[in-house]
């Protein structure tokens, strides 16, 4: 027990515990730790631009091959596609069939927009937006500030970039790939401090939920969040479990490996404040930094498995909430626009409400105004999805580097079973959260 307590995983575990009881019996005081939860997020958020980079610099660098990259590229895009395809035929399929809307007869005029004032401006600038605007939003105004807007496709642009011209010059670029992979050390080394924070982080997420929402709000929220929790779990343990088996690794021992960062995930709705030490462990699992380094920053931005199956529920739950009918043609076009509108979701502000609200603006007979009904509860519903996008996420890597033949799976499952062992390179995050 004292071990348990000692970790990173047992003092999440305490610290959410904590933030129940604080948020049940001293609401007030639970909801006035909030910075505490939002200040942990915005520490992981402040260096998560760097880290990328310099992971993805020295994952082209270090695979030799711009044929190589090409390819885990290539891969990558296709599988994200099918997959997330697939999530957005469940949430439709789930929302016919369950209809978690019906029978709430909901007149839209009588709905009040205001709240919604910030997310329909948003969502304008991304809908509508064809290929070539999306295209020209992977750009940045300038180098310096796709890092400040932290925006992670512009980052990502700037990192393939750099890393195929230093992997082009050859040695005139050694001491810049010996600088960045400095670089990448003592940022991880920062993000190790950052971590230890967690605890403090989740105390407060959870604090000011349970104090705000009451007790109710970690139990049933409605048909609709229940519906999304099962869909959840039905992708993660059936669609994503069994392409995880065709690799021959079991998708419940990634769970348990896994176990700290998603219970931070849980408590925080985020999956970004995991995503650095989301990379080491899948590297000591065995993959090559390489691919890693490719696929997890991409598959932030275009492998949204759990928004994608929100997404398109979300928008039927609001049709027959107010009692839109929906013909196969329009069904085909939520799916359709949906398949483009989810590939901006991350680094948009409030993003689920916004890109829903951009599906709901190209789709007439839907009235937008009936996102008011979801925003209540969108906390909630953006615990599944982080948890859901980040295990997608991590199961596409495994596949792909299986793919690529980029994985030591003797070595993953020897990992995944509990085998406590050494690292492959050095790990400036500590022994503990990269054994897990």
């Amino acid at each position: 027990m004292s071990k348990l307590f000692k970790s990173l995983f047992g003092q999440v575990v305490l610290a959410l515990i904590g933030g129940i009881v604080i948020g049940l019996f001293w609401p007030e005081f639970g909801q006035s730790l909030k910075p505490l939860g939002d200040g942990f997020i915005k520490l992981i958020k402040m260096i998560i631009p760097v880290i990328v980079f310099c992971v993805v610099v020295q994952g082209i660098c270090g695979a030799r091959d711009l044929k190589k990259v090409g390819s885990v590229g290539v891969k990558a895009i296709i599988y994200f596609e099918v997959v997330t395809t697939i999530a957005l035929l469940l949430g439709l399929v789930l929302a016919v069939v369950f209809q978690p809307g019906a029978g709430m007869n909901i007149d839209p005029h009588n709905l009040d927009a205001s709240s919604l004032g910030t997310y329909v401006e948003s969502a304008s600038k991304v809908k509508g937006t064809g290929f070539t605007e999306f295209i020209m939003k992977l750009i940045p105004a300038t180098a310096v500030s796709a890092f400040t807007s932290g925006d992670v496709l512009q980052v990502l642009l700037i990192s393939v970039t750099f890393g195929c011209a230093l992997l082009l010059i050859g040695e005139k670029g050694a001491p810049v790939v010996a600088l960045v992979s400095s670089l990448s050390d003592a940022f991880f080394k920062c993000m190790s401090f950052f971590i230890r924070l967690a605890p403090l982080g989740v105390l407060g997420a959870i604090a000011f939920t349970v104090g705000k929402y009451g007790i109710g709000s970690l139990k049933q929220l409605g048909f609709l969040v229940l519906l999304f929790y099962g869909a959840v779990i039905f992708f993660v343990l059936v669609v994503l479990g069994g392409i995880l088996r065709l690799s021959g690794l079991s998708i419940f021992k990634l769970i348990r490996y896994l176990r700290e960062e998603l219970v931070v995930v849980l408590a925080t709705a985020s999956s970004d404040s995991v995503l650095p030490q989301i990379m080491k462990k899948l590297e000591h699992m065995g993959i090559k930094k390489s691919t890693v380094g490719l696929v997890i920053p991409t598959g932030y931005s275009f492998n949204l498995d759990a928004f994608s199956i929100y997404l398109t529920m979300a928008a039927l739950f609001i049709a027959q909430a107010t009692n839109t009918p929906l013909a196969t043609g329009d069904l085909l076009a939520i799916l359709a626009i949906a398949l483009v509108t989810s590939k901006g979701a991350h680094g948009v502000p409030g993003s689920a409400i916004v890109i829903l609200a951009a599906t709901l603006t190209t789709i007439p007979a839907i009235p937008v105004v009936g996102l008011v009904l979801v925003l209540s509860i969108d906390w909630f519903i953006g615990i599944a999805r982080a948890l859901g996008n980040l295990l997608g996420n991590c199961v596409a890597t495994v596949v792909i580097a299986c793919g690529e033949k980029d994985i030591d799976k003797a070595r993953a499952r020897a990992v995944l079973g509990g085998q406590q062992l050494a690292p492959l390179h050095s790990a400036p995050m500590g022994n503990e959260q990269v054994n897990g």
